[in-house]
């Protein structure tokens, strides 16, 4: 009886899933900047003058603080020990900061293409700073969402409840790839989407800020039921995480997937242009299926591991499709728009099959009080894709890709390179998976189970 009082708050449907609503739309808002300026690098390097060069090294400043300053390593133990209305709030008004910055220098009112500071033009310095620090936010939002998820839905419907907010949050990422180049040229430029971000995140933080009202009460209910109080987290926790083979497959597995598709996609709508020779206007659209196609099928894919398992070997199913589809789009023969589209939609079955299996599989893995950070640890492995592959993708492009003396409005660039590289990371994600397959198989984590106990 003890227990069922308890959980009471999280046993009511309503509850829990008004709470993931919450938690979810700032994920929304954090992931449309996250992408804004992916279908803008043409329209950058018209209205702005930026290189490909320029725009690799602005994307990969995402990972910059989370990487080399370990700041995601810190929010995740951050997360562990101050829970997660503190982190969440304090994330969310990060983002919100280093969206602020980001739109200063795009929209010129600090920086400019005329002088420049470690030899990068101060305009893309200062845009790239206020994505590194947006970078530092939206990831430990990310992980602390993924622990409010854990709390609210373990036992539950956990696989389910993360692919909807993965499918909530790829809503972001489409609204940048569609609406993001009309809108800029309807409302003066580049600098607009960015704006429209900022006022977006200034809401996210609202609903972040109420969802916090419901997990007050939530912590209240447990302290006042439960018998032994969990043991706290301490520094010494993370030894026995960067200990577990099964915690690093898993790490590699997300690295080198996203690195695959994040990345990807930054470049998708000047791939459009350039090989399948869709207008700059339109070419937003292609790409943009990818999230609408998670938006339904990750929570599908999460609802039947819940209730059938097969996690590991889902994970291997999305990499496999993962390499066909890159290793399609480098075929230089396939250059017709439709061929195009078709693939996006493969990615995106593909990119909604592999999330939906992994993220739920680490608290299998991972003991609850050290999820923070465990989580932590993976998207710092994952960032350092996340920042080395942009930039990685836009030098090849300058150095090895350009087309010479091309006709005017036709194609600037060959992206048959970048997509094999892409490829590439799909094989290595491939046999990671297999890895994990093996691994679980030995150490009986439950990859393989339902996460629903009847």
């Amino acid at each position: 009886m003890t227990e069922v009082i308890r959980k009471k708050l999280r046993d009511s449907k309503s509850a829990r899933w008004t709470a993931l609503c919450l938690v979810a739309f700032a994920m929304l808002c954090g992931y449309f900047l996250a992408d804004v300026m992916d279908p803008l690098k043409p329209l950058l390097e018209q209205e702005k003058g930026w290189t490909s060069s320029e725009y690799g090294i602005f994307t990969s400043a995402y990972g910059w603080f989370n990487v080399f300053l370990l700041m995601l390593i810190f929010g995740g133990m951050i997360l562990d020990k101050m829970g997660v209305r503190f982190t969440g709030v304090a994330s969310c008004s990060v983002m919100v900061i280093g969206c602020a910055i980001k739109y200063a220098a795009i929209a010129g009112y600090i920086g400019d293409m005329h002088s420049t500071m470690f030899g990068i033009h101060t305009m893309v310095l200062y845009a790239s700073l206020g994505y590194a620090i947006f970078g530092v936010g939206v990831e430990t939002a990310g992980i602390t969402v993924s622990k409010i998820i854990v709390k609210w839905f373990k036992g539950k419907e956990m696989a389910l409840a993360m692919g909807l907010e993965m499918a909530t949050a790829r809503i972001g990422t489409m609204l940048a790839m569609v609406v993001t180049v009309p809108y800029a040229k309807a409302f003066g430029g580049v600098a607009a989407p960015v704006l429209l971000c900022l006022i977006l995140l200034c809401i996210g933080l609202i609903s972040f800020i109420t969802y916090t009202v419901m997990d007050r009460k939530l912590d209240a209910e447990i302290k006042d039921e439960q018998e032994e109080p969990e043991e706290p987290f301490r520094l010494s926790d993370v030894i026995p995480i960067i200990k577990n083979k099964g915690f690093w497959l898993i790490a590699l597995l997300c690295v080198l997937f996203y690195s695959a598709v994040f990345p990807f996609l930054k470049y998708a709508t000047d791939l459009m242009v350039n090989k399948y020779n869709v207008d700059p206007s339109l070419a937003g659209n292609i790409p943009g299926i990818l999230p609408l196609g998670t938006l339904f099928l990750t929570p599908f894919f999460g609802n039947l591991y819940d209730r059938v398992g097969k996690g590991a070997t889902i994970m291997i199913i999305g990499a496999l499709m993962l390499i066909g589809v890159h290793v399609c789009f480098a075929l230089p023969f396939f250059n017709h728009w439709l061929f195009a589209t078709f693939l996006m939609i493969v990615l995106g079955i593909a990119f909604s099959l592999v999330p939906s299996a992994m993220w739920p599989s680490v608290p299998k893995i991972i003991p609850e009080k050290q999820l923070g950070t465990a989580y932590a640890l993976i998207f710092w492995v994952q960032n350092w894709g996340l920042m080395g592959v942009p930039l990685l993708i836009g030098v090849v492009l300058d150095k090895f890709c350009k087309i010479p003396n091309p006709v005017p409005g036709g194609p600037t660039y060959d992206y048959t390179l970048p997509m094999i590289i892409f490829a590439s990371f799909g094989v290595l994600a491939l046999v990671f998976a297999l890895l994990l397959k093996a691994e679980d198989k030995k150490k009986h984590y439950g990859l393989e189970e339902a996460n629903i106990k009847k």
